[in-house]
This record gives C-alpha cells, sequence and structure tokens, in this order.
C-alpha cells in the first residue's frame, strides 16, 4: 500500500504561512497544539521539506531538549525530529544530518519512490515545495492549521495553480487557544 503526501501546515486566518520577512512569531503554539503535533506527526512515516525549512529545523529541534526551560512538548518533538527520517528536496544540498535524504527534484517519480517506502504517510511542510507537489497533483491530505490573527501579508500557502483542486472534508478540531484543524483527504473523484 502506498504512503499518502499529507501537507500539515499552520496558517493564518488571511491565508499566510508566514508573516513578513519569514517571521513565524504570530502562531499560536500553546501546550495543547504542541501535544497534538507531537501526536499526530509521530505516527507519520517521516518528514519531507524543502531546504528553507529543514535548515530552519535543523537549527534548533536537535538539541531543543536541552534547554532547562524547555516544555514537556518541545522536549518530545525535539527527540521525535532527530529520529524520524527526513527527505529535504534540494538543489543545492550536497548533504544533510539528523537521519535526512537530500532528493534534487520533485518528480512523479521521485514522489513515487518515497511513497513506496515502509511505515506511516508522510509529512509535507514548506511553502515553495507545497507548490511544486501542488502543481503536480502529488498531494493526498491537508491538515490545515488556521490561528486566529490576520497578517496582512507575508508568503500565501496557496498560490495561484491554474486549476482547481477539491477536497474532501474529514474533520475539524478547535483547540482551546483559538486554532482550528481543518482536515481534507485529495477528492479525486470530483470534477
Amino acid at each position: 500500500m502506498r504512503r499518502k503526501i499529507v501537507l500539515i501546515a499552520n496558517i493564518s486566518l488571511d491565508g499566510y504561512f508566514e508573516g513578513p520577512d519569514h517571521d513565524l512569531g504570530w502562531s499560536r503554539a500553546d501546550d495543547e497544539l504542541l501535544t497534538h503535533f507531537n501526536r499526530e506527526l509521530a505516527r507519520m512515516g517521516g518528514f519531507v521539506s524543502g531546504r528553507r525549512t529543514h535548515e530552519l529545523m535543523a537549527a534548533f529541534w536537535p538539541t531543543a531538549d536541552r534547554d532547562p526551560d524547555a516544555g514537556e512538548a518541545v522536549r518530545e518533538f525535539s527527540a521525535l525530529w532527530r529520529e524520524m527520517p527526513k527527505t529535504v528536496f534540494s538543489r543545492t544540498l550536497d548533504h544533510a544530518d539528523w537521519n535526512t535524504t537530500v532528493v534534487r527534484e520533485v518528480t512523479p517519480e521521485t514522489v513515487a519512490a518515497l511513497t513506496a517506502g515502509p511505515g506511516g504517510d508522510l509529512s509535507l511542510s514548506g511553502g515553495e515545495l507545497a507548490e511544486a507537489f501542488l502543481a503536480q497533483d502529488l498531494v493526498d491530505g491537508f491538515r490545515i492549521y488556521v490561528h486566529p490573527v490576520v497578517l496582512g501579508g507575508g508568503t500565501l500557502l496557496f498560490r495561484p495553480t491554474g486549476h482547481p483542486v477539491p477536497l474532501a472534508l474529514l474533520d475539524t478540531h478547535r483547540f482551546a487557544g483559538g486554532v482550528t484543524l481543518l482536515h481534507y483527504a485529495r477528492d479525486r473523484g470530483a470534477r
């Protein structure tokens, strides 16, 4: 059975996954949400990201659990991130640490090779990488976490693709901090 590619993203109400100058400080990642992320991501078979996202994660998460002020959810994710297999799509990186494989191009063939492997579904992150996957119809599911903030600018998660992407709503969940999860599957039977 083929593993699925699941886009997991935090966005503002107006659709931005990062604010101006790549700012991520607007998100409302409290303990409840972080614990939820840990539970969901622990079931995944690996992380798939672009170079910028991977470098951002690699600069913080490998040692985040050594900070004496780190909460339990942060310590848990730090260990999870270190151990989870990771694939980074990059034309410039020659090597990446922390259980990471570098792949050059997003093609149906490279993604088929990823999804044919053993384990759980794959967590896709990064705006430019998501755009490349969507342009080739390679995303199977969406877990979009809408934060109660309007940024008014930054980088949109979904940019024009020239064609609609029909989705089927599987679930919603509202967290106490005001974040709402919208969980969709790709509706390949819709026209």
